[in-house]
């Protein structure tokens, strides 16, 4: 199961998307998706250097800017610590009988994050 995902740590806006697979594709359509949604806001997207996310043809709205974070620097990225925290609540030594009921599950907890500022503040700031 893959989700592309997107925080603003200051304010905890949480956008996603559950693409078939990771792609450049798929990347260029979930940038569309939050330039849509903030078209009135200039995007700073922190990115790790994934090929979906450095490609030639990655297709970047005029008001998203990509910053590749360094190699092998996980906890510099907000959106980890929002994984984790998916992780930890949501997935904790849990089973699913079907790819489905992961979909569903998943679907679940990613409006709940998106809807409830889980990730403002200091809790993007690490655990511990």
């Amino acid at each position: 199961m893959y989700v592309y995902g997107a925080v603003n740590p200051l304010q905890g806006q949480f956008d996603w998307l559950i693409p078939p697979q990771m792609n450049t594709d798929f990347m260029s359509q979930f940038l569309a998706q939050v330039s849509a949604k903030h078209r009135r806001d200039f995007v700073v997207m922190l990115v790790d250097g994934a090929t979906q996310h450095v490609a030639k043809d990655l297709i970047v709205p005029k008001n998203i800017r990509l910053h590749r974070l360094p190699p092998c620097v996980p906890a510099l990225n907000p959106q980890a610590h929002v994984w984790d925290e998916l992780s930890e609540k949501e997935f904790p030594s849990r089973v699913f009988d079907s790819r489905k009921r992961l979909r569903e599950q998943l679907e679940a907890a990613l409006r709940i994050l998106a809807s409830d500022g889980r990730f403002s503040g200091v809790s993007l700031r690490g655990h511990g």
